[in-house]
């Protein structure tokens, strides 16, 4: 009767342990993602005037329809910062992951792993450290997709273990599209799962009827969102644009990532490495099983990872799904006496290490806001708010909502990290050529002056403005510099607070008003 209990009570244990450990990671971040503004803007004009907002108001640069991908994210983030404040944001990140982490062991359990033991524990800590590089802010409306991409990993899976009832493949992934739809466009990651199933199960011979109709019902509710059938051409358009400009979209082994993600090459490498192993074992044992579906879903997310590195978790998920049981396979094997020498002890060892981290880390300081003077320009901001200059705004495109954030009406900006929901195709090239001074770096000036400029101190341009007579350089701190027009330029300025407290305590505070 007691190890019956104890039975039931260690997945549970592990459950709290896993909850508490992402928890206590996710304390650690620095720095709150440079959209989360546009987020809580999007989620709180949708709040306070019943509908999505469909149409910029924050720039003085020409825009289009805003095809606001993520506006169900923005809803769920600024009822979640409104009502709870930073501590409601970390949270419900430690939440959304938790989740993630729960469905990739259900996963794994219907493949035959054993999942929920202290010993397991080691696995998904490789993994989640992998993982907290990628999701390295408190909250992004990305963790969404990985959520639901790895629902739908689940869903297809009970599928072919058989345990489906026999409309759940046919009903749950269109109402989950439904929802996902509306929370990021990474939706159609979930379509590519489904035909990538339906190719690997063709190829393994075995019935694919169900998996098609998944896919039909999946694209046939694409258009329930709030701008129709004209969001899907976005939605196309979104998904095949190169995004040269942006460093998030750039190939695992450019020169720039070259020597980054070490742990993830790492981690891929170590994974394959002993998967290969187990192959050849397999093959001189006669036991080997070529399933197609597995290895396609492996090799097409790690070949949109080595593409862009923003999509590494989507092949984390599939190889902590697909390799977990081959990797204690061969990792059992080469460490079985070890543990057999501290089995009564391994289980106690390894709560009691997370235990530490978990107190080290869970502490109040830890879920105030978070700012950071070096990434965000918290003093020039704030001077540009309290000398009251108005006009427009140039501020980089990644720092622009959260001027929108604090400056609005006061001040409009040239564009921000809201891309290619809002703006036209011109401008971040644009921008990227005045920032570098590469040649025609002055068609910004010429094309849309701005009347006001907050400018990093690593960029070209700032020096060169600094020698610019017709603008004068009335604000510094060691990462910024505030620039306003020669002729604009007052005799007095205030000068901006410098208690981090207080930025602390007004961080969220804004202007924007949607009554």
């Amino acid at each position: 009767m007691e190890e019956k209990r104890i039975k039931k009570l260690r997945p549970i244990i592990f459950y709290i342990f896993l909850f508490l450990f992402i928890l206590a990671f996710g304390t650690i971040a620095k720095d709150y993602d440079y959209d989360f503004w546009a987020r809580l803007i999007a989620g709180m004009g949708f709040v306070q005037t019943g509908h999505v907002l469909k149409q910029d108001f924050l720039s003085y640069t020409p825009t289009h329809t805003w095809f606001d991908h993520e506006w169900g994210s923005g809803v769920i983030f600024y009822l979640t910062q409104h009502f709870f404040s930073a501590s409601g944001i970390l949270i419900l990140q430690a939440v959304l992951v938790f989740l993630m982490f729960f469905t990739i062991t259900k996963v794994i359990k219907l493949r035959g792993g054993k999942t929920t033991d202290a010993y397991n524990f080691l696995f998904y800590y490789f993994a989640y450290i992998i993982l907290s590089y990628i999701l390295n802010s408190p909250i992004r409306c990305q963790i969404f997709s990985f959520l639901f991409f790895t629902a739908f990993l689940y869903l297809m899976e009970r599928e072919r273990k058989g345990v489906n009832k026999g409309w759940e493949l046919i009903i749950l992934p269109p109402l989950l599209m439904i929802i996902w739809n509306n929370l990021h466009g990474g939706c159609v990651s979930g379509i590519g799962l489904i035909v990538i199933y339906i190719i690997g199960e063709f190829l393994n011979r075995k019935p694919v009827r169900k998996y098609i109709y998944a896919l039909i019902g999946a694209i046939v509710v694409l258009p329930v969102n709030p701008w129709g059938f004209s969001y899907l051409e976005f939605l196309f358009k979104a998904n095949t644009m190169q995004r040269t400009d942006i460093v998030e979209w750039w190939g695992l082994f450019s020169g720039f990532f070259m020597f980054k993600y070490i742990k993830f090459k790492l981690y891929a490498l170590i994974l394959f490495s002993l998967e290969l192993g187990l192959i050849i074992k397999q093959i001189k044992d006669k036991t080997f099983n070529f399933d197609k579906t597995k290895f396609l879903v492996l090799g097409v997310t790690l070949f949109l990872a080595i593409q862009h590195v923003k999509l590494i978790p989507f092949a984390v998920i599939s190889m902590m799904c697909f390799l977990y049981d081959d990797f204690y396979t061969v990792f059992n094997g080469i460490t079985k006496n070890f543990f057999n020498k501290i089995a009564v002890f391994k289980d106690t060892i390894i709560y009691l290490i997370i235990l530490f981290f978990v107190v080290f880390n869970l502490k109040v300081e830890a879920f105030q806001p978070l700012i950071s003077k070096s990434r965000y320009p918290i003093f020039a901001v704030e001077f540009v708010r309290a000398n009251d200059i108005k006009g427009n705004l140039l501020i980089s495109f990644g720092l622009g909502s959260y001027a929108s954030y604090k400056l609005y009406p006061n001040n409009k900006i040239f564009m921000d990290g809201r891309y290619e929901e809002v703006y036209y195709d011109d401008l971040v090239p644009m921008m990227n050529k005045f920032y570098t001074l590469k040649p025609g770096w002055d068609e910004l000036l010429k094309k849309y002056p701005p009347d006001v400029m907050i400018i990093e101190k690593f960029y070209s341009i700032f020096y060169a403005l600094v020698k610019n007579k017709d603008w004068d350089y009335v604000y510094d701190d060691n990462y910024f510099g505030v620039f306003v027009k020669h002729q604009d330029r007052k005799k007095i300025y205030k000068k901006p607070e410098t208690n981090q407290e207080y930025y602390k305590k007004t961080l969220f505070d804004t202007k924007i008003k949607f009554f």
